[in-house]
C-alpha cells in the first residue's frame, strides 16, 4: 500500500461521486516503472510475492520482487551487449512465458520500447511489424513454427540486430542462458534521465478492420491502470490476480502486471497450450486460491456449460471481464452457479479503463458497462461532433494536456492519429447510450450499426436476446444488403449452436420468435445461418466486417 500510496492522493472514497471528482495520480515527472515500482518494492519488501507462474506440464515457479529485480538487471546487461538503446524497439512473443515480466522490465531500465505480440503471427505478420516498427530485435519462445516464421521474416526485413529465444535454438540467442551469464550489476544514464512521458510500449491492434495500427504507451499510461486494478479489479495488497490473457495483447497490460503490482497484488500466469479447456482453468483457480478473476465474455460462455459445483471457488472475491460487452444472460447464469456477480469494464488498446461498474461504489446494472474512470472525461458525440443527452452517441474523450492512460498517438504517423484525435477529443469509434443515472450501456462499433427500414439497430443487444436462448453458444448479428431494396439492410444473425442442438427450419424459426418476445420485434434476425465457428481476430473478437464482406459478395 505504500507505493500506492505514493502515486495516488488517496485510496478510499465514501461513493462514486467522490471516487470520480476527486481521484487524482501523482505521476512523477521522471517516473519509470522499473526503478520506481519494482525495484523500489524489492528494496521495501524483498520477499514479497510478484509472480505465480505454472503451466500445463505442472512446471511452477513463485518470483518475489527481489527475484524480478535481479533478473532484470541481468536482461538489461543482456539487451546492452546487443546494442539495445533508449528508444529502439524489441519485438517480443513469449506467449505466457515467465520472462516477459522480466524482459519487460529490463527494456523499461535502459529506456527501450517493448513491443508484445503474439505467438500466432504468421510469417507476412512479423514481416509487417518488423517493417512498421524498424525492430533491432526479437525475443521469442522456443516453439518450431513460430520460429521458423521468424527466421524467414528476417531474412526479408534488413536491419533486424539480434535474435533470441527461450533455449537453445539453430539461428537464435539462448536467451535464457545469455541472461546468466550477464553482471547483475546495472549502471546506464538512462536511470537519471529518465522521463514519464518516454514511449515504453507499442501495441499492435488486433484490428476488426484494415492494418494493425502502432500504438504508443508511454511509462505515464502504467500507473493509469491504477484505476484499473485498484478500483474495477478490486485488487488487494497481498492477492492474487489472474487475468486470462496472453501476453501480447494489450488485456496483459490491464490485468497481469501494472496496476496489480503497485496495489501489491501477485499475478498469476497459467501457462497452457492447445485448446482452451474450462476444467483446467478452474482446476488452477482452486489449486492456486485465486482472489480476483478476469476473462473475455467468450470464457465465461463456456464457464456456464461447465458443472461448476465440481469446484471450490471460494477464494475468488470477484468476477470480471472485458473484451467484448457482456451479455446479461452470462452474468445471471454466472451468479446463479457461483454466487458471483460479474463486474464489467470497457476500453481499449489505446486507453485503459475507461468505464467500469466499480464494485467499491456501483450497483451492477446486467448489460451496462458502469460509468466513467475518474481518469476520463468521457462525453456522447453524434456524427457533426456535438455533445448528445439522449439516445446512442460515439463514445469520446475528452483531451487534456497530461492525460495518465491514454495513448500518445500511432507510432510515427500524425496522419492516423488526427483521424482519432481532433476537436479536441480522441474518437473511441464505439457506440453507446447513457442512461438517466450515467450509467453507459454499450451499442456496438459504428461500423456495425445496422439501419434497417429507418430505425438504428445496435448489434449488441439482439446478440444479447439471442444468447439467453439455450441453443445458441456463439452468434454475431450483421447487416446484409435487401435484395428487395425495401429495408435497406436486414438483420442477419450468424449463429454457433451449443451441444445437443441441430440446425432446422423450425430452430431457425425459434430463434426468431425468442428474439421477438425478448426484444423490440422490429429487431428480430430475418435471416438466421448456422455456422461451426465464427470468424475472429487472433485476439477472439469476432470480426463481423468478414461476415458482411461475404454477405455482400454474394450479391455482386
Amino acid at each position: 500500500m505504500d507505493l500506492l500510496n505514493r502515486f495516488a492522493n488517496a485510496v478510499s472514497f465514501k461513493d462514486y461521486d467522490d471516487f470520480y471528482n476527486h481521484f487524482r495520480l501523482n505521476v512523477p515527472e521522471n517516473f519509470n516503472y522499473a526503478y520506481d515500482v519494482v525495484d523500489e518494492y524489492a528494496a521495501l519488501d524483498p520477499d514479497k510475492r510478484a509472480l505465480v507462474w505454472c503451466d500445463d506440464a505442472d512446471h511452477e515457479r513463485i518470483f518475489t520482487f527481489a527475484d524480478i529485480k535481479v533478473l532484470s538487471d541481468k536482461a538489461a546487461n543482456f539487451f546492452l551487449s546487443m546494442g539495445v538503446a533508449k528508444g529502439d524497439r524489441v519485438l517480443v512473443i513469449l506467449q505466457r512465458r515467465y520472462e516477459y515480466w522480466v524482459i519487460l522490465m529490463a527494456l523499461s531500465k535502459i529506456g527501450a520500447i517493448a513491443i508484445p505480440a503474439t505467438h500466432m503471427l504468421m510469417e507476412k505478420d512479423i514481416v509487417y511489424r518488423m517493417e512498421k516498427s524498424g525492430a533491432k530485435g526479437i525475443v521469442c519462445v522456443n516453439e518450431d513454427e513460430l520460429c521458423e516464421n521468424i527466421r524467414r521474416a528476417a531474412a526479408k526485413v534488413p536491419g533486424i540486430g539480434f535474435m533470441a529465444a527461450i533455449g537453445e535454438r539453430d539461428g537464435f540467442i539462448d536467451f535464457t542462458r545469455a541472461c546468466e551469464q550477464c553482471s547483475d550489476v546495472l549502471n546506464v544514464p538512462y536511470k537519471t534521465r529518465r522521463t514519464a512521458n518516454d514511449t515504453f510500449l507499442i501495441y499492435f491492434t488486433s484490428g476488426t478492420t484494415g492494418m494493425p495500427k502502432m500504438v504508443c504507451l508511454s511509462q505515464r499510461y502504467t500507473l493509469g491502470h491504477i484505476v484499473t486494478a485498484k478500483y474495477w479489479q478490486n485488487c488487494s495488497d497481498g492477492g492474487l490476480h489472474f487475468t486470462l490473457a496472453e501476453t501480447g495483447w494489450a488485456k496483459a497490460s490491464w490485468g497481469k502486471i501494472f496496476g496489480q503490482w503497485v496495489c501489491g497484488s501477485a499475478v498469476f500466469v497459467y501457462d497452457f497450450h492447445g485448446k482452451f479447456e474450462a476444467d483446467d482453468l478452474l482446476k488452477h483457480i482452486t489449486k492456486y486460491k485465486i482472489t480476483t478473476f478476469c476473462a473475455p465474455p467468450t470464457v465465461y460462455r463456456f464457464l456456464i456449460k461447465t458443472d461448476l459445483s465440481k469446484y471450490d471457488l471460494s477464494s475468488i472475491q470477484y468476477m470480471l471481464t472485458a473484451g467484448e460487452a457482456l451479455n446479461p444472460e452470462i452474468v445471471r447464469q454466472i451468479q446463479l452457479k457461483t454466487g458471483h456477480k460479474i463486474y464489467e469494464g470497457f476500453g481499449q488498446t489505446e486507453t485503459t479503463v475507461v468505464c467500469a461498474t466499480f464494485p467499491r461504489y456501483l450497483p451492477i446494472r446486467p448489460g451496462s458497462m458502469g460509468r466513467p474512470s475518474p481518469l476520463y472525461d468521457v462525453q456522447l458525440l453524434d456524427d457533426e461532433d456535438n455533445p448528445i443527452e439522449e439516445g446512442a452517441g460515439e463514445i469520446c474523450i475528452r483531451l487534456r494536456e497530461e492525460q495518465e492512460g491514454l495513448f500518445d498517438g500511432y507510432y510515427c504517423d500524425e496522419n492516423l492519429t488526427a483521424t482519432v484525435k481532433h476537436d479536441g477529443y480522441y474518437h473511441m469509434g464505439d457506440l453507446a447510450y447513457r442512461d438517466s443515472d450515467g450509467y453507459y450501456w454499450y451499442v456496438g462499433r459504428k461500423d456495425d450499426v445496422i439501419k434497417s427500414s429507418g430505425y438504428r439497430i445496435g448489434p449488441f443487444e439482439v446478440e444479447s436476446a439471442l444468447m439467453e436462448h439455450p441453443a445458441v453458444l456463439e452468434c454475431a448479428i450483421t447487416g446484409v444488403p435487401d435484395t428487395e431494396g425495401v429495408r435497406g439492410q436486414l438483420v442477419k444473425a450468424t449463429v454457433v449452436l451449443a451441444k445437443g442442438y441441430v440446425a432446422s427450419d423450425e430452430l431457425r424459426k425459434e430463434l426468431q420468435n425468442h428474439v421477438k418476445k425478448t426484444t423490440a420485434p422490429y429487431k428480430y434476425p430475418r435471416i438466421v445461418e448456422f455456422v461451426e465457428e465464427l470468424p475472429k481476430t487472433i485476439s477472439g473478437k469476432i470480426r463481423r466486417v468478414e461476415i458482411r464482406e461475404k454477405d455482400i459478395s454474394k450479391h455482386i
